[in-house]
Order: structure tokens, then sequence, then C-alpha cells
């Protein structure tokens, strides 16, 4: 099947008042292919409301279970195309994001996801990756999936998987009939989108890895991940269980040491 960009939608997952709402809006209204931009919230308020109707969009509201999973898959089922990316409030697309994803996926023999290369936005500058421990330590865990032969391996998929969380969310782009639901697991919050990908890495499909960079990643002290960071023992715990999931238990804690030493450049200085 090829896909068109009528077949694509960007679910804004919005959150609170988030001051980078209508920035990362206006970054998918500058797509070069166009989509469906709708916004999905469980916290409806008269600031998100304004957007919504400023930029001409619909906005679906969650008033089932609150939490960052179900959010996830509300918007999931939300958007009625065969193709999706949860486009997270506080992040930016560059304008080829959509139009490079189709190309690819395109050219994918049974495509489950796929996903981008990025820059972080850190106080208003972009940080690439030489500059940042963590984004070369997930750009190396990605270099199998550079080789198009070898995406579709589920031994190569779980390999990219054991070692760290190297996929940024939202750059992924779903294809949403090669993958099951519910996707995300509600016991997960800083780790539900590697529980996501651990979870599909273990059926057939391909993981398609653009090396490009199509997107802005922002961290900022209010982000849901700057927070678990924070919290020690809540970022470790989820940790210990996803290494679980490929090593034995002594491995798991000895990579979650390593693994944590890096996220430390999540932090915001």
């Amino acid at each position: 099947m090829k896909y068109k960009p009528s077949d694509h939608t960007f679910a804004v997952c919005a959150y609170g008042e988030s001051p980078y709402l209508e920035e990362c809006i206006r970054s998918l209204e500058k797509q070069r292919r166009k989509g469906k931009i709708i916004i999905c919230t469980s916290t409806p308020n008269a600031y998100i409301e304004a957007i919504a109707e400023r930029h001409h969009l619909h906005m679906y509201i969650n008033k089932g279970p609150a939490g960052i999973a179900h959010d996830w898959n509300y918007a999931f089922l939300a958007a009625d195309t065969p193709l999706l990316t949860l486009a997270h409030q506080d992040d930016i697309y560059e304008p080829d994001y959509l139009l490079t994803m189709l190309r690819k996926i395109n050219k994918t023999h049974d495509p489950q996801i796929s996903f981008s290369d990025y820059y972080e936005i850190r106080n208003g500058k972009r940080v690439r990756n030489g500059s940042n421990l963590n984004l070369l330590v997930k750009k190396a865990a990605l270099m199998p999936l550079r080789l198009p032969f070898l995406q579709n391996v589920r031994f190569v998929k779980r390999i990219v998987l054991a070692f760290c969380d190297p996929i940024c969310c939202p750059s992924v782009l779903y294809v949403k009939k090669n993958l099951p639901v519910p996707l995300f697991e509600t016991q997960f919050l800083a780790d539900l989108d590697w529980q996501a990908w651990e979870k599909i890495s273990r059926q057939n499909g391909s993981f398609v890895y653009v090396p490009s960079i199509l997107m802005g990643h922002r961290i900022h002290s209010e982000s849901t991940t700057s927070k678990v960071i924070g919290s020690k023992d809540s970022r470790s715990g989820e940790d210990i269980e996803m290494y679980k999931k490929f090593w034995p238990s002594g491995i798991a804690h000895l990579l979650n040491r390593l693994y944590a030493y890096s996220q430390r450049s999540n932090k915001l200085k």
C-alpha cells in the first residue's frame, strides 16, 4: 500500500497551558505535505480551546481515566487515519517531516513505526548530538537500523532496544494497522514508549529509522521526562523493569546504572 499525506494525522497531545503549544501547531501547519491536525486533551481549558479555534482544529476531549498512557492511547484511537504521529505539545517539526517519513515507509515492507533523528531544544537553543552524551548513546544504539534489510529482523529490533531507549517518541510515525491496541501500558510513566517498542519488537514488521533530523524535542523543567528523571526512584524502577525484559537481573541492574549516568544530560543546567 502506498500512503498519501491525507492518510496521516498529527494528533497534538495538549495538557495544561503549555507556552509552546502554538509553536508546535505552527510547525505542523508548515509541513510541505499537508495531512490532518487534531488536538487531544484530558485537561480542556480556555487556553487550549482558544488555540484550537484560532487554528480551526477539532479538539477531542478524553473523558476517561487520566494519565499519560491513557491520553496517548486515546489520541491513537481518535485519529481516523491509517497513519499517526503523536505530536508532543512542546516540540516542533521540520517542514519535511511528513514528506520524508512517507517516502521511507512507502519503500518498506510491513512497517510498524518510522522514526527520525532529532535535535534537542534547551533554553531556546538547538543542541545537536555532538555536545550531548545522551544523544550520542542513542545514535550509536540505532546504527544497525541504518541498514534497511535489518529493519524487520526481530533480533536486530530487540538488540537496538536492549541497552537504552534510543527512539525519540515524538518523532514516531505509527502505522496503525500493524500495531496492537492499546499500545501503551498504564503502569509506566517515563518508559511507556520504551515499553511499547519492546512489545512490538516481538512482532513481525519493520522499524523504519530515518537518520535525517526532522524534529526538535524540547527539554525543560516542566516536561514529564525531566520531572520523572528528577524522581530517581520512579525512573530507576521503570528502567530496571525494562532491562529485565532483555537481560538477567544482574546485568539489568548494571546497565541501569550506566544508563542513569547518560540520562543526566537530560537535565537542564
